[in-house]
């Protein structure tokens, strides 16, 4: 039990150190939480002006909230980019840490990041007309997962890419995620080879699962 104290401990400081190294930068936090924001309002008055079905509030607001985690992915991304080409994690393969730590000890803070993203969304959705009933709160916990998905998304990029070469992969990554997700149109609309490359990525999946409960489709979920 003392050792797993002490690995729960090691896991806790080096994600308290990642969370700090994400505050450093306050703007980037607004433009991650604020981008998506901004787009829910345009959207929702363009829904007023001129009614389409996949721009009503049930339908934007979890497309939305699955797009934003895509400026997860670019800040997990460069976080671990930069630690790479400053050395800092050669240093910290000399410390006792293991994988499961450096994993868990770079996702963890971007967890509250990504629940700040959701809450705001969706409260910001209210104002346009989102029910407040209890299928929100499925909708949020049913997008853990994807949060964390997006999370390991930027995790591989910074390993594999450096900190100059990371925000152009992630820029491509958020581009497949607003292409592919089917948040700004009807994906069946398009058909063929589109709906199909679709099909076989995770993004429009997302949005789905997030849409069904705000619309009734509990059998769906699964």
């Amino acid at each position: 039990s003392g050792f797993g104290r002490w690995h729960k401990m090691k896991t806790l400081f080096f994600s308290s150190r990642n969370w700090k190294e994400i505050t450093r930068d306050p703007l980037s936090m607004v433009f991650c939480v604020g981008v998506p924001l901004v787009m829910l309002v345009i959207f929702s008055f363009m829904q007023m002006n001129m009614p389409i079905e996949v721009y009503t509030i049930k339908n934007l607001a979890p497309g939305l909230a699955v797009f934003s985690f895509s400026f997860i992915s670019l800040f997990s991304g460069i976080l671990i980019a930069k630690d790479r080409t400053s050395s800092f994690l050669t240093r910290l393969f000399t410390s006792p840490m293991t994988s499961t730590n450096f994993i868990v000890g770079y996702s963890l803070p971007l967890l509250p990041l990504a629940l700040l993203q959701t809450v705001v969304c969706f409260v910001t959705a209210l104002f346009f007309g989102l029910p407040l009933n209890f299928g929100l709160i499925i909708v949020i916990l049913l997008l853990i997962p994807t949060a964390v998905m997006f999370v390991g998304f930027g995790l591989l990029l910074g390993c594999i890419f450096n900190d100059k070469q990371v925000g152009g992969i992630a820029s491509i990554l958020i581009m497949l995620v607003s292409f592919l997700g089917g948040m700004w149109f009807d994906l069946n609309l398009m058909g063929g080879a589109y709906k199909t490359v679709a099909s076989l990525l995770p993004f429009s999946h997302a949005v789905e699962v997030a849409k069904a409960p705000l619309v009734g489709n509990y059998d769906e979920l699964l």
